[in-house]
């Protein structure tokens, strides 16, 4: 009977620390630097024409007063149209520029920024959605007071930044328009996919969001942006990868069911994750400005 309760107990031990091991690394953020970031951009694609535009850099006070660097690509068209883009994990706002010419051809304004824990922002974890979603709501009022030309105002958001631009959307932000790229339905879909790739029980990711909740305050089942569309009415286009094995397609087609206002979804063929806009530049521009045209006049 001892022995029994002291194997019990060792095992209870075990499964406690793999829950509070899985649940530190999966909040974690191993970011990049900003030169880091801007190494990657030059390597992939031209990025010279950024040195080349006005920029203003500046702060923003986001969810519990935590402090956003922010930086605006001025348009010389002097348009009063603006567009806020979300970068991915471990990325910084340099991971943005990929999707900034297609807005600023089309006359935008375009507003960068670091998620929270990332770039310049002061180090914390990922609630995948949950803060970084309502840090995006407190952009978007900013911005709204900011510019006094604003007539028109987008968000648009790659993998993370898709979700936490879904997420936001339970705040009712006032904003025209919303392009979602690869971005996910529910975290802890994502993690025991990867779980499954990696020949770990998904009962793993249960326990970790359990530890997550008691350990860092959020658990995985609040990481879930899907639930932010029921009733919707702000225009979505959802894009992803065709070939994307870290965030599924699935996930896309998850939201673009349950999203009750104008929506429509892409894939875009031979495309991993978060590699639609390298893969097909064209494509990609089109889907974008075909859907602006359509919900934007």
């Amino acid at each position: 009977m001892k022995l029994a309760v002291i194997i019990l107990l060792i095992v209870l031990v075990l499964l406690l620390g793999a829950g509070w091991f899985m649940a530190g690394y999966t909040v974690s953020i191993p970011r990049q630097t900003l030169e880091q970031a801007r190494q990657w951009q030059q390597e992939h694609y031209d990025i010279d024409w950024y040195d080349t535009l006005e920029k203003q850099d500046y702060t923003v006070s986001g969810f519990e007063g935590y402090e956003l660097h922010v930086q605006h690509l001025v348009n010389r068209s002097g348009s009063g149209k603006y567009v806020i883009l979300s970068h991915g994990y471990t990325d910084n706002r340099y991971g943005s520029l990929k999707y900034a010419q297609i807005y600023l051809k089309q006359g935008y304004q375009v507003i960068l920024y670091d998620l929270r824990g990332h770039g310049e922002n002061e180090p914390t974890f990922c609630t995948y959605s949950v803060r970084e979603g309502r840090d995006l709501d407190a952009l978007i009022r900013d911005t709204r007071t900011r510019y006094d030309d604003l007539t028109l105002l987008g968000i648009h958001g790659e993998s993370l930044g898709a979700a936490t631009s879904v997420a936001c959307l339970q705040y009712h932000p006032e904003i025209d328009f919303v392009v979602a790229d690869c971005g996910f339905a529910s975290i802890a879909d994502v993690l025991k996919n990867g779980a499954k790739s990696a020949h770990v029980p998904g009962w793993i990711i249960d326990l970790a969001g359990l530890v997550a909740k008691l350990r860092f305050g959020y658990g995985y089942a609040e990481m879930c942006p899907v639930n932010a569309l029921a009733g919707n009415q702000i225009p979505i286009l959802f894009l992803h990868g065709e070939q994307d094995t870290f965030i599924l397609p699935e996930h896309s087609r998850r939201m673009e069911q349950v999203t009750a206002g104008v929506h429509e979804l892409h894939l875009i063929p031979g495309a991993g994750h978060a590699e639609s806009v390298l893969t097909d530049p064209e494509g990609y521009e089109a889907y974008v400005t075909a859907f602006l045209e359509k919900v934007t006049g």
